[in-house]
């Protein structure tokens, strides 16, 4: 603390300190407001300039991203509409379990409540249901960065249970993931293929500890092009 000073030395320096703050605080917060709202308008504008007439990319109902599988749509209420990779570049793949059945995982996505969901289902045959497109913000990682980069896909069964991992299923989802690397241009390594666990702030530890990364890397690259 500094010295004291008397009341009425106190009472002007008082006041003039406060309407000098005032002023100055008012221009500030001025000009950091306007910077902030400009930087905020800009990022909406190269997120959202597909939505203009004529410029975003044609859909229609039921199309696939991925040729193998089977189409069945998510509830709009767990993804958000966007237009990637040009206006978010896709740099991941996330590997996901649901802790369940694969009729049960289809079921919750379809669910508005449930406020989740991954853009591909693998079933234990081997059997792929795509519920979102590639193109739309899946909210499957429970991290806003990462929903935007990359595409979930999640695996039917548990992760204590290793017999739940079956070769058919290893084999479907690597063949997708080596469709989703190669489309994107995706590198095939541990880096840019993450486990649920691995997404910063996320409290999930999908796949556990008996997804066999080394098998499944290797099945990816082997389904790649040559």
């Amino acid at each position: 603390m500094g010295t004291k000073k008397t009341a009425g030395a106190r009472k002007s320096a008082g006041a003039e300190a406060e309407h000098g703050i005032s002023r100055r605080g008012l221009l500030i917060g001025a000009a950091v407001t306007a910077v902030g709202t400009a930087a905020l308008a800009r990022e909406k504008l190269e997120h959202a300039w597909w939505r203009l007439p004529g410029v975003e990319k044609p859909r229609k109902p039921g199309e696939l991203d991925y040729a193998r599988a089977q189409w069945t749509a998510a509830s709009p209420a767990n993804w958000r509409r966007a237009d990637r990779p040009a206006d978010y570049a896709i740099d991941r793949v996330v590997i996901h379990v649901t802790q369940g059945s694969f009729r049960g995982a289809v079921k919750v996505f379809q669910n508005p409540a449930h406020g989740a969901a991954a853009h591909y289902v693998v079933r234990k045959d081997g059997h792929v249901t795509q519920m979102i497109r590639e193109l739309d913000v899946a909210f499957h990682a429970g991290n806003k960065s990462y929903n935007e980069r990359s595409v979930g896909i999640e695996h039917e069964g548990f992760v204590d249970r290793p017999q739940d991992f079956t070769a058919a299923m290893y084999e479907a989802s690597a063949r997708l993931s080596a469709a989703i690397c190669g489309r994107y241009g995706i590198p095939v390594d541990r880096t840019h293929i993450i486990g649920h666990v691995e997404v910063p702030g996320t409290d999930h530890t999908d796949p556990g500890p008996h997804w066999d990364w080394d098998r499944y890397i290797e099945l990816v690259r082997a389904a790649g092009p040559r």
